[in-house]
């Protein structure tokens, strides 16, 4: 049989494409982060592998497509072959684990593979681009192996690609770019490297020959055989001496290196035809790896396939709609447990009174608990602000209403994280397996659908009982996923394929959408709900399974709310304060830019850290400067050594932290400004694998805290009319916790002193009277104090201090002698998350660590300093949630006008109303100092004032 078959004569000025598979993804796996899908399969090297070829099919357009593999036989085809290539290094687990999985990606899109036991990818792509050159066609060949270069023709272009400033770059060549690249011809290129050798690939060359001489030795003789038969002109003592004594391996090497261009091996070209990759296995496996940014490639007929037929019944008219929820509610009201999933369609133009969120409808699916089909998908569209917009306002808080009923008669048990979180587990576990259950999709960003009456509802503390929030959930079961869209959880609890629905509509709103879209917009709104609805059970399940239900129900529940309330309230902000602050630092930008110009003598952009690398290293000669392929490096590290004897980098430094103040903070703020001159941030509990919750859009946790010019900002934070600021923050939460969990008594007695617990600890470490510590001593005490929170190393303490690894590593290893149980304690989290897959909190939240297993020590390394911070940090992020909530909820017992804004870190803010000053400073301390009961006290620190920067 011909090697190209079905090629015939219409093969002539076609395009083939030929991709070396093991090249391309052992380039994928090392330039992608090791990302994993929600099973934890390895999935990096396919997605990136992926994003290569399909942007080389894009530009190429190609007429064909086949990729080659190497099959590793037992057995090569020669003894020396067997040598050498028998020893190369072996594959990352991580990686070999995904070449099967790139197979199957491979097949799923109808590409055909080529491999072939015997013989390596490199002879199976050189036979395959002769053969089609031979029937007139063209060949670009993609590839990381520059051996095959060998094979450049003009007809035969390889593409070699490589990163270039973080970005992947490609280079062709041709028989042309070979020899104007490496000064021989593509064939003389392998007798260069049989000469030279190729540690990567285990080919020994002729020691002690490097690519010059051997491209001197080839340009000179022609070839290793010209070499040899020339060897006496060969006039260098020392070169003349390792060629004679090596031409066996020059030979070997020759072999080795060769391609074979005649192999038998065929592909069939109308199985290679390109097109119609974007198949429903592929799209169904895509899916399930969680590549979201490939799926847009897919047709709309090939989603709509893989996601099986749908009927939703369409609620148009208000006498539909009652009769609707008559029969919902009477089925719920009657005792039968019902699971209701509910995708509202909501779009929010911004905040404040005049941009009210717009409900275009709501997909509701609902069936008997443990059905799997539905008993109907419905999908009720609203008129804006008319009646039927408050007909389904007012259904959907019924319908909220009849579940929480359900699910309280079912179990009255259940109590708030303000009340009691110590409850057995066995009953913890009974909550709300009984009762309807209304199962939403991020609950925070529609919390205003339900219609709760705080006052009426939450008196005795928060209680939303019978709802489960599936992106909450979801996050709490792999905090490691940060982005969970409702096509995830499909795709993770029940395999189905949704398409997400900005690879459906775009950057549109949903009200446009709709608008030109109806049918679609109704069909993925039923879906979603029906995807809740059946996924939610088993979210549930999960929780419970894993010890997480508690922490659910107790912790992350309650708070949906209280973050839904703080994004609605807002903090006000004075637009012209921020104007000032932004012009006061323009003033002092300006001045340190002059002063810079002239202590360098030199104008320049000092934001290009080419330029002033060029200034700093060259013009003015600085010592330290580390030459990059860009550049001299000007990272702040770097620049922070050089500043104590260089006034000019102390000024460089300054301006950097002054404009990036500037463009951030006082003039970006700006942008998020809202109507009722309030900023709204997004308060986000499903980002961090600790539990920290964030803040973005703006990101108000950011706002700089190390310099007084930083924290000037803070005066434009303003409290309403009347009111003023109060602002509690723990002191030292995570060192506490430290000594709380890890019981080592001299931490714990050092914490129950009283005193200073850095110049208590530099006391015991220095072994210097505590009146004799120094202020040095003390900053290296609380260096050591807080890095071992975070599993620092003897280099990372030792950058951070300006000292020798060697003393670095003194200071801990004195540390840990003065505090043995820690030492055993981390020790402990360590083996344990290795034994058990992940870090767990006080409260039972779960990290997983899968870096610990990692073949690669850099990973492995990081995964142990997780295992040791997890429960530490996580501990501290579950405190401040408890008190969150404790805090909001005593504000709304005791009726106060005061409301909880904003949460930073450790730290919670108050707008106070007048009259009740002290009573907020009492709420404060109590319930944030009694949020755990720890073996030592937390502490905090209270303090009031006109505006944020006061009260802070």
């Amino acid at each position: 049989m011909n090697t190209i078959t079905g090629a015939g004569g219409s093969s002539a000025g076609k395009k083939l494409l030929l991709v070396d598979g093991h090249s391309i993804l052992n380039r994928a796996f090392y330039g992608m982060p090791d990302l994993t899908n929600a099973k934890g399969v390895h999935t990096g090297a396919v997605y990136g592998f992926l994003n290569i070829l399909f942007s080389q099919i894009d530009e190429l357009q190609p007429d064909y497509l086949t990729v080659a593999f190497d099959v590793h036989a037992p057995t090569f085809r020669h003894e020396a072959y067997a040598e050498y290539k028998g020893t190369r290094k072996s594959m990352p687990e991580e990686l070999r684990e995904q070449v099967p999985l790139m197979k199957k990606m491979l097949t799923a899109m109808g590409i055909p593979i080529c491999e072939q036991a015997g013989l390596e990818a490199d002879d199976i792509l050189g036979t395959l681009a002769k053969k089609a050159q031979a029937v007139d066609m063209d060949v670009v060949l993609l590839s990381g192996d520059r051996d095959l270069l060998q094979i450049a023709t003009d007809r035969i272009c390889i593409r070699i690609p490589r990163t270039r400033k973080g970005q992947t770059v490609i280079d062709d060549f041709r028989e042309a770019q070979v020899l104007e690249t490496y000064g021989v011809t593509p064939l003389q290129f392998i007798e260069v490297k049989a000469l030279m050798g190729d540690a990567s690939d285990n080919i020994p060359g002729v020691p002690k020959v490097g690519e010059k001489t051997a491209t001197q030795l080839i340009r000179e003789f022609g070839s290793v055989d010209g070499v040899y038969e020339h060897l006496d002109e060969v006039k260098k003592p020392a070169l003349h001496k390792t060629l004679a004594e090596n031409e066996d391996k020059a030979r070997m090497s020759l072999f080795l290196a060769a391609i074979k261009t005649d192999c038998d091996v065929e592909l069939d070209m109308e199985k290679a035809a390109a097109g119609g990759y974007y198949t429903k296995e592929a799209f169904e496996l895509c899916t399930e790896l969680g590549f979201k940014n490939i799926l847009p490639r897919f047709d709309r007929d090939v989603v709509e396939e893989t996601a099986g037929g749908f009927e939703p019944l369409e609620i148009v008219e208000e006498k539909a709609l009652a009769q609707m929820k008559d029969t919902l509610l009477s089925e719920i009201r009657s005792g039968q447990e019902m699971v209701i999933g509910v995708w509202p369609v909501l779009d929010f133009p911004g905040y404040g009174m005049e941009s009210p969120a717009v409900l275009t409808g709501v997909g509701i699916s609902s069936s008997p608990a443990g059905a799997k089909s539905a008993d109907g998908n419905w999908f009720i569209r609203t008129d804006g602000a008319g009646e039927n917009n408050a007909a389904v306002l007012s259904f959907l808080k019924e319908l909220r209403t009849a579940v929480r009923e359900s699910s309280t008669a079912s179990d009255s048990r259940e109590t708030s994280a303000a009340s009691d979180l110590k409850e057995s587990s066995a009953a913890s576990e009974s909550k709300e397996n009984t009762g309807s259950m209304l199962a939403v999709f991020g609950q925070k960003g529609h919390m205003f659908l339900w219609g709760i009456d705080a006052e009426a509802e939450f008196s005795e503390g928060i209680r939303m009982e019978g709802i489960l929030d599936l992106l909450v959930g979801s996050y709490l079961v792999n905090p490691l996923k940060s982005d969970y869209e409702i096509e995830d959880v499909a795709s993770e609890y029940l395999g189905i394929s949704l398409q997400g629905a900005k690879s459906l509509f775009g950057k549109k709103t949903w009200a446009r959408a709709f608008g030109e879209e109806p049918g679609a917009v109704i069909s993925y709104a039923c879906r979603a709900a029906d995807a809740i609805r059946q996924a939610a059970p088993l979210v549930r399940s999960k929780l419970q399974d894993s010890g997480m239900w508690e922490l659910y129900t107790q912790i992350e529940r309650p708070l949906t709310f209280i973050l839904s309330d703080m994004e609605s309230l807002g903090i006000r902000i004075q637009p012209e304060a921020l104007k000032a602050y932004s012009d006061s630092l323009g003033g002092r930008i300006d001045e340190l830019e002059q002063q810079i110009y002239r202590e360098t003598g030199e104008t320049f952009n000092i934001a290009s850290p080419k330029q002033l690398g060029e200034v700093l290293f060259e013009k003015m000669g600085l010592p330290g400067g580390k030459k990059t392929k860009t550049g001299y490096s000007t990272a702040a590290g770097v620049l922070e050594k050089l500043a104590p004897d260089y006034p000019v980098v102390n000024d460089i430094l300054e301006y950097r932290g002054l404009t990036k103040l500037r463009s951030t903070y006082a003039d970006g703020l700006m942008a998020y400004v809202a109507d009722d001159r309030r900023i709204h941030t997004t308060l986000r509990q499903t980002i961090t694998a600790t539990g920290r919750i964030s803040s973005t859009d703006p990101n108000l946790q950011n706002i700089p805290m190390k310099t007084d010019l930083g924290r000037q900002i803070r005066k434009a934070f303003i409290p309403r009319e009347g009111y003023t600021f109060t602002d509690a923050d723990y002191s030292q939460i995570e060192l506490r916790i430290l000594a709380h969990m890890s019981g080592d008594p001299g931490l714990i007695e050092a914490y129950r002193e009283n005193e200073d617990i850095h110049r208590i600890t530099a006391s015991k470490v220095f072994h210097t009277p505590i009146d004799e510590v120094t202020p040095l001593q003390r900053r290296n005490a609380k260096a050591v104090n807080f890095g071992i929170v975070y599993g620092i190393s003897s280099f990372g303490l030792s950058q951070g201090l300006s000292i020798s690894r060697a003393e670095a590593a003194e200071y801990i290893k004195a540390y840990f002698k003065t505090y043995p149980g820690i030492k055993i304690f981390l020790d402990g989290l360590v083996s344990s998350a290795k034994k058990e897959g992940y870090a767990i909190t006080m409260y039972g939240r779960r990290r997983p660590v899968p870096e610990l297993s990692s073949s690669n020590f850099m990973q492995r390394s990081f995964g142990e300093r997780v295992a040791m911070n997890s429960p530490i940090q996580g501990s501290a992020a579950d405190i401040m949630k408890i008190a969150m909530i404790r805090v909001w909820e005593r504000l709304e017992r005791e009726k106060l006008q005061s409301r909880l804004i904003l949460q930073i870190h450790d730290e919670l803010l108050i707008e106070t109303a007048p009259g009740e000053e002290e009573t907020v400073r009492r709420i404060l301390e109590e319930e944030m100092e009694h949020a755990a009961d720890l073996s030592v006290r937390l502490e905090t620190d209270v303090h009031s004032g006109a505006d944020w920067y006061m009260a802070k």
